[in-house]
């Protein structure tokens, strides 16, 4: 078939060309089957059967199902006219396929190449299912050779083994990396001695999906060297998988390195039944949950209860009988399982030594963390750790500030001076972007200029943002770190828990990037590269790159497990990566967690947690996977659709992006024309990406405002559900969840709002279409300016005249009703006038945007005024309208400046006293 362009393809990814590709083979067979014998109609169905096989033959290579043999059948069949017998097969593998059916069938993984030459019956292998996997060979099998691993191994598995695999083998290094990337069954790799290089199935269909396999070049590498340098990539590539080496070296001539890269190194002459076991063991040691199964099993035994809970056990609730429908809704096991027990199997959150001290330690390896806690109050409590355990009062922080309102919270809790930074507006949309760097960077330098940048403690960002804007996580920390080589990250990746487990994601998160830059900074090529670096430097130019000797790695992340993965709703965690942690944090961050951490913490929470890091380890790379793969197929749909289009757009990387801030300049990713493009450059090197999980609709066209659209429209006809909406959007988000069914029933709802929308305007009279029309014009050309960070009062300034205010002590000042009064919005840029400054004394929050266009302490700017004057929304925290904004009397921005007097009266009275 056609050779496909690399920049873009017609699919998103090899998953959704596979089954659309078994699809057409599937459907081209069974027209086959119908056609005359010998007719024109035959020999073009032929002719495409022929190329559908001849183009799967170059996919499925990477797959153990339906694997080589499957399509050696179905050629067999083919080349020998049997097209019933060939329509059948092609029919049976994708329904196999679509519904993933055979990933719980063990017969499906490679039976068909067991078979062959063998007298074994299919009911032994076909009496037991359980979940299966693939294990990969990397090594220059013959097929002879292949043929009996796979049967020596099959041979070895029965119905009492927990798990099921078949085996996937490939003869080059660029092979394996390919299948690992295609094939998310895969669970487990044997590295075999001196697999060669380059690989000869690469086939033009299959390059655009592969550029991460290709991007590297070890051609000049000796076959020896390769096994324990791929070891190496697929740490990288899929860190979950179960890596083990083959080898004929002596343990005296193994490099630590390599000894370190694999899970366990086996020589050839060992028995394979040992190799067995310990593929089998790999798997088992990942689908342990020790806390979930120490829940389980506690449940399941009999107890007395003479401490709190009434409602544990069920008693309290099955004995009644008023609410008994409580207990057949929710279902005894959930019943059994409450319990405020901290012994008996179980353990204590609070200070963890059995299975949830296990439990966390699991899910750090998962996340690849230092250290990973487990929060049950959400993200908004994990905020408030972190930031009680690193800061101190009059600590300087630069936050976001369109972050999280945890944050700004935690802020004053922790008496810290927040140094807010703006992120660039997105103002057609009247959303804001993400904080570019050189803004970063232009505080720190002035912080360090006025002599406080001793007083900086931490950087805070979202990342992702609300919206789906990632930073360049590595590039922020390193040319931050170049200024302040202490400096400590937050990362609230409250939206981004995922991310870990697609290969272009993880490059930006938090944990992932502070590993890196650990290991770049602690290497010898790294300290002469610097030093080279620095003598190149012009005298007073800022440097880059930060100091070896002086640069400590500190990060921290907090993820919302509950948005994007599974876990019972407020299941949080907390990940650090923090070389300091030890010696410097552990004790504080410990007082922190109890702070914040109830007694009495949900064990189902808890226990989802655990589950949910299972099922990342497990399948969270395909599942991940295919959330990107749903949200492509909606944004597609939507762009290429007549009708949705006529009301809808979707917004796309350079609605949101900047150009200046997209050094690859890739401006979307799906055009009608053009297709997919491919996004793992721009991923790599741009200083922000767009998540294209989170979908944002423009409806300016429609005349319907964000907040109406989500809830007469999306809600209460369709019972569909969204959050977050601006003036002229919607966004809609995917996540691991996300069924093809779930896609398509939005799809038709939006057909059907187009379609009313559409009866709606042949409606209208002359007049209502003028109205409508000017609603339109409103929401698509009318968009208020979006506000900046006006600046603290001078008396709420940490150092007057230098960035960082005290937003505990204004918040607090608040709490004397004698300290504010009420002033209507519409009378204070009248006020502003006449030269009184208006300051703040709460927070105030519209919904949308969601975060503080004022806090406590801020000024009033002729900007935010006219943004709240003329901002549409029902929900604003922190105003009401019938009194106006909340504000500082002048006595309390003056209350400095009679203190002062105060003290000069005193000393005179003293003085003339003397």
């Amino acid at each position: 078939m056609t050779k496909i362009n690399k920049k873009s393809a017609p699919y998103y990814n090899i998953g959704q060309l596979r089954i659309d590709y078994w699809n057409k083979l599937k459907i081209e067979t069974s027209e086959l089957t119908r056609s005359d014998q010998g007719s024109v109609e035959e020999n073009a169905h032929k002719l495409k059967v022929k190329e559908l096989l001849n183009d799967l033959k170059g996919v499925e290579c990477y797959f153990a199902y339906p694997g080589k043999e499957r399509l050696r059948k179905l050629e067999s069949a083919f080349n020998s006219q049997e097209y019933t017998s060939l329509s059948d097969m092609a029919l049976e593998t994708t329904k196999q396929l679509v519904g993933d059916n055979y990933k719980s069938n063990p017969e499906y993984l490679d039976f068909d190449e067991i078979s062959v030459g063998s007298s074994e019956e299919p009911d032994q292998f076909t009496s037991f299912r359980k979940n299966s996997f693939e294990v990969l060979f990397v090594d220059h099998f013959s097929e002879q050779e292949e043929h009996k691993l796979k049967y020596s191994l099959r041979s070895l598995q029965t119905p009492n083994d927990q798990f099921s695999y078949g085996v996937l083998v490939q003869r080059s290094f660029q092979d394996a990396l390919i299948a690992l990337l295609f094939n998310h069954n895969i669970q487990a790799v044997v590295v075999r001695y001196a697999p060669p290089y380059h690989s000869k199935l690469i086939s033009p269909l299959i390059e655009p999906y592969i550029d991460e396999a290709m991007k590297h070049d070890f051609s000049s590498k000796s076959e020896i060297e390769l096994g324990p340098i791929i070891g190496k990539l697929i740490k990288k590539l899929r860190p979950e998988l179960d890596i083990y080496y083959v080898t004929d070296t002596s343990l005296a001539h193994l490099k630590d390195s390599t000894i370190k890269e694999f899970s366990r190194i086996f020589y050839q002459t060992e028995d394979i039944q040992e190799l067995h076991l310990t593929i089998i063991r790999g798997i088992a040691e990942r689908y342990n949950t020790p806390f979930f199964s120490a829940l389980v099993e506690y449940s399941q035994k009999p107890t007395g209860i003479f401490h709190a809970m009434p409602i544990s056990r069920g008693n309290s609730v099955f004995n009644s009988r008023w609410i008994t429908d409580f207990g057949d809704f929710y279902g005894r096991n959930m019943f059994l399982a409450e319990t405020s027990a901290t012994t008996g199997g179980l353990d204590s959150l609070l200070q963890p030594t059995g299975p949830i001290k296990a439990a966390q330690e699991m899910a750090s390896d998962a996340y690849g963390s230092l250290n990973t806690y487990f929060v049950t109050n959400g993200t908004s409590t994990a905020n408030k750790i972190v930031m009680q355990a690193l800061v101190k009062p009059g600590d300087l922080v630069l936050v976001d500030r369109d972050c999280h309102k945890s944050h700004h919270y935690g802020l004053v809790l922790a008496g810290a001076f927040p140094v807010y930074l703006d992120s660039y507006p997105i103002e057609e949309f009247s959303m804001y972007g993400a904080v570019p760097l050189s803004n970063i960077k232009t505080k720190l330098l002035q912080l360090q200029k006025a002599g406080r940048l001793d007083k900086v403690k931490m950087l805070l960002l979202t990342n992702c943002t609300f919206d789906g804007l990632v930073y360049n996580v590595e590039r922020v920390m390193e040319e931050v770190l170049a200024i302040k080589p202490d400096m400590v990250f937050l990362w609230d990746e409250a939206w981004f828990a995922f991310a870990g487990f697609a290969y272009n994601y993880k490059h930006r998160t938090g944990m992932n990037a502070a590993k890196k830059l650990h290991e770049r900074y602690n290497s010898q090529a790294y300290r002469i590269s610097y030093n080279k670096y620095i003598k190149g430097l012009n005298d007073g130019e800022q440097s880059l790159l930060p100091d070896p000797d002086l640069v400590r790695i500190r990060v921290y992340a907090t993820q919302s497990t509950h948005k994007t993965l599974s876990s019972f709703r407020q299941g949080s965690m907390i990940h650090i990566w923090d070389e300091d942690y030890r010696r410097k944090t552990e004790s504080t961050f410990l007082e922190a967690y109890m702070t914040h951490t109830s007694t009495s913490p949900n064990y189902q929470m808890l226990a989802s947690l655990d589950v949910g890091r299972r099922q990342v380890q497990l399948e969270g790379y395909e599942l991940v996977e295919r959330s990107i793969e749903m949200t492509m197929v909606l944004r597609a749909k939507i762009t290429d659709n007549l009708q949705l289009s006529k009301y809808f757009e979707v917004l796309t990387v350079h609605d949101f992006i900047p150009d200046k801030y997209r050094q690859t300049g890739l401006k979307e990713y799906y055009t009608k024309f053009d297709g997919w493009s491919r996004m793992e450059e721009a991923w790599e090197k741009d200083e922000f990406v767009l998540d294209p999980t989170k979908i944002t609709l423009y409806i300016g066209k429609t005349g319907v405002d964000g907040d109406t659209f989500k809830n007469k429209y999306l809600m209460d006809k369709f019972n569909i559900q969204i959050n977050k909406t601006s003036r002229n959007t919607v966004l809609f988000m995917t996540n691991i969840g996300t069924t093809r069914s779930s896609i398509t029933y939005l799809i038709n709802a939006l057909l059907k709002i187009a379609d009313e929308l559409d009866d709606e305007f042949k409606a209208l009279n002359d007049k209502e279409r003028e109205i409508r029309n000017l609603k339109i014009h409103s929401l698509t050309k009318e968009v208020p300016p979006l506000p900046d960070f006006s600046y603290f009062h001078h008396s709420f300034q940490a150092v007057p005249g230098v960035p960082g205010g005290n937003l505990r002590e204004a918040y607090f000042l608040a709490y004397d009703e004698d300290n504010y009064e009420y002033i209507p919005l519409r009378k204070c840029l009248e006020i502003m006038a006449t030269g009184r400054k208006l300051v703040a004394s709460t927070f105030v929050i519209p919904y949308p945007p969601g975060f503080p266009v004022l806090v406590p302490g801020q000024v009033l700017s002729e900007e935010i005024i006219n943004f709240l004057t003329v901002l549409d929304v029902n929900e604003i925290h922190g105003y009401r309208s019938d009194l106006g904004i909340r504000v500082f009397k002048d006595k309390v921005l003056n209350r400095h400046m009679i203190t002062t007097s105060m003290g000069g009266i005193s000393a005179g009275k003293k003085n003339n006293t003397k």
